[in-house]
């Protein structure tokens, strides 16, 4: 072959490989382009409410999130040029970054976007390497050296065996079924709902490497806060020299404005209040009803602390106290810690000492109260405007029905106290609005502080010394010492769990268990029903998104009961029936029905005994202290996903 051809064959393998890297490149620069498109029309608002953004430093995060994903199709295409990964699996990888696309968020762990970056990249690589084996064995395969092939082929069998070893005795879901005390989920009873078991559990190795806060040892109290706090602030009470700022109460006066439809969030409201607590004159004069109980001192540095400071009101606690001798309720108090997005088996993974307190009260194991855990109870929806409606105000969204069930409570003599970790009034989203009357508790505390993390945040979301749920349940603590003495209802709702790793919510756990110990200790849950639930599962994006265990813990939140025992001595036959209940199918109606007989009690079956005062029962569900029927189905609740039962 003379030198001019060997030039001319050289000379069209490079044009064929310009063509080739010319279209590629083309294609790359219309996946920028979609990007950007996506980034600058597309992406949800950070800072706000169904609003639109005003200011644009979001656009720096989407600058950044574009760079590191070019440079990640960038790598793609030159695997794919190299015969490392083959074009028609082009398809899977544009596939990752539509996923990408819809559930990007920003560029930061604490908004829920470099996780799900970090997601699309996993993908890849997972892609890449499953790829690699098979075009590595082409490859011998072409150069027909048989001692290579059987060597490398032993090599992939003892690989494939090992993993599997590793799989089912590692990642099975062996213990997914089993709950507290020795106990399994059973799905031998001829009625109520056959729970599905998932067979694999990937959080089983995965969940080491998605506690992102212990991996970015993240540490409560590191942040200089205040300068933040100013910026979200538009008061006219406090100036840069103020160094104790107060939140403003939350009362009627407030926060209810005459249009309803705008009673969605109270941080304009907090942002326009805000109070210098070292101006005396400006704290005796009338601008404010009330002391506020929450405040934040920068007066030693500037990472500030958060203080609580829950005022006694004695004229509300006498006065409820006259209410009391009219009604005599199941439990004088009710306390209900809610955790949004937990299932019940993330519950037993991650809440071990919370779950402790009430395994130590399973039947049989105590006489002064009595724990039940519930295993087949369903969620209506995967997300919290499906379910919350039904726990609190028995709707189906039937116009102009129901109160929040904070109204009957102070009816009957309960003092009410209410605490979030969302700056909304109502956490449970507007359309609530058009169907039921809200009511306020008489103490409320929202954290409505700018430096809180996003509620999607993977990592450990602090507020200035402690985590978000520190002060939400030393604000319950102080309530609950304030009125020892009286009727009252307690119900804190914390979204830690509200993110796709499954790993957020043992952050909580010391604080939740703190709270209990500390509670029986001092003797103050005598006659206390207490109720830790969920209202559904994790739904979030995640890696394990597609995952069989992930599709039907979404649809199993927890619930977890603790009555007092000697109470049981009067109602012998509704412990027989919530005992047996623990294992039958039940909804978010049920849990209402049951806390309108904690209120009631023998009176719950009385029809309307005082017109005003009455809180309807939910006709789609009983109380837990009654028999289920046995012929109950999962299939004849409306809206119910019941695609776990079978």
């Amino acid at each position: 072959m003379s030198i001019n051809n060997k030039f001319n064959i050289l000379k069209n393998k490079n044009n064929k490989y310009n063509k080739l890297v010319t279209k590629n490149n083309f294609i790359f620069i219309i996946f920028i382009i979609i990007y950007y498109l996506y980034f600058l029309s597309l992406e949800r608002c950070l800072e706000g409410e169904g609003k639109c953004c005003k200011k644009f430093k979001w656009i720096q995060k989407k600058l950044n999130e574009g760079l590191v994903s070019a440079i990640l199709l960038l790598f793609t295409f030159e695997f794919m040029i190299h015969n490392i990964i083959s074009k028609f699996h082009l398809f899977h990888i544009i596939f990752a970054f539509i996923l990408f696309y819809k559930y990007s968020h920003g560029f930061t762990f604490d908004d829920h976007g470099l996780y799900n970056l970090l997601g699309v990249i996993s993908l890849l690589i997972i892609l890449i390497i499953s790829l690699l084996p098979v075009n590595l064995l082409f490859c011998i395969i072409k150069k027909k050296n048989k001692i290579i092939l059987y060597i490398y082929l032993i090599f992939l069998l003892i690989f494939f065996i090992s993993l599997n070893y590793y799989i089912y005795n590692f990642v099975r879901c062996h213990d997914w079924g089993k709950g507290l005390n020795n106990t399994f989920i059973n799905n031998d009873i001829k009625f109520g709902c056959k729970i599905k078991i998932p067979k694999y559990c990937p959080y089983k190795f995965l969940h080491y490497l998605l506690d992102i806060s212990k991996l970015k040892r993240i540490k409560c109290g590191d942040i200089k806060a205040k300068k933040k706090l100013l910026k979200f602030s538009n008061s006219k009470y406090i100036t840069k020299k103020t160094k104790k700022f107060g939140f403003p109460v939350i009362n009627e006066n407030l926060i209810w404005p005459n249009n309803s439809r705008i009673r969605k969030s109270v941080s304009s409201m907090m942002s326009k209040n805000l109070i210098d607590m070292e101006n005396l004159e400006l704290l005796n004069s009338k601008i404010i009803d009330n002391k506020p109980e929450i405040i934040v001192d920068f007066s030693q540095n500037e990472k500030g602390k958060m203080l609580i400071n829950l005022t006694f009101n004695e004229s509300l606690s006498k006065e409820r106290k006259k209410l009391e001798k009219k009604y005599h309720p199941y439990s004088n108090n009710i306390l209900i810690l809610y955790l949004d997005s937990v299932s019940r088996v993330n519950g037993i993974r991650q809440l071990k000492k919370t779950l402790s307190f009430f395994e130590n009260f399973m039947p049989y194991n105590s006489t002064k109260f009595h724990s039940f855990q519930f295993f087949k109870y369903h969620s209506f929806h995967f997300f919290t405007p499906g379910n919350y409606p039904k726990l609190f105000f028995d709707t189906y969204r039937v116009r102009g029905r129901g109160f929040r069930i904070s109204y009957y409570l102070k009816k009957y003599g309960f003092v009410t106290a209410f605490s979030n970790d969302m700056c909304m009034f109502n956490p449970y989203y507007n359309f609530l609005y058009e169907f039921t009357k809200d009511e306020l508790c008489d103490h409320e505390f929202l954290l409505c502080d700018p430096n809180i993390k996003h509620i999607n945040s993977m990592t450990k979301k602090c507020l200035y010394e402690h985590t978000n749920i520190y002060y939400q349940y030393e604000y319950g603590l102080q309530f609950w010492r304030l009125y020892k003495d009286n009727r009252k209802f307690l119900l804190l709702v914390n979204n830690d769990g509200h993110e796709g790793t499954l790993e957020l919510i043992k952050y909580n756990d010391d604080v939740i268990f703190k709270f209990l110990d500390t509670l029986y200790k001092d003797n103050l849950l005598d006659n206390t029903t207490i109720l830790l639930l969920s209202d559904h599962g994790c739904s979030l994006p995640s890696v394990y998104y597609f995952n069989e265990f992930f599709k039907i813990e979404k649809h199993l939140p927890m619930l977890y009961i603790m009555i007092p025992d000697r109470i049981n001595e009067t109602y012998h036959q509704q412990y027989h029936n919530i005992f047996e209940n623990q294992q039958k199918f039940i909804t978010a109606f049920d849990i209402y029905n049951t806390l309108r007989f904690l209120m009631l009690g023998k009176n719950h079956n009385k029809n309307k005994f005082n017109e005003d005062n009455y809180i309807h029962k939910s006709k789609f569900g009983i109380n837990l202290f009654e028999p289920i029927n046995k012929k109950r189905n999962p299939k004849n609740y409306k809206n119910l996903v019941n695609n776990i039962c079978i």
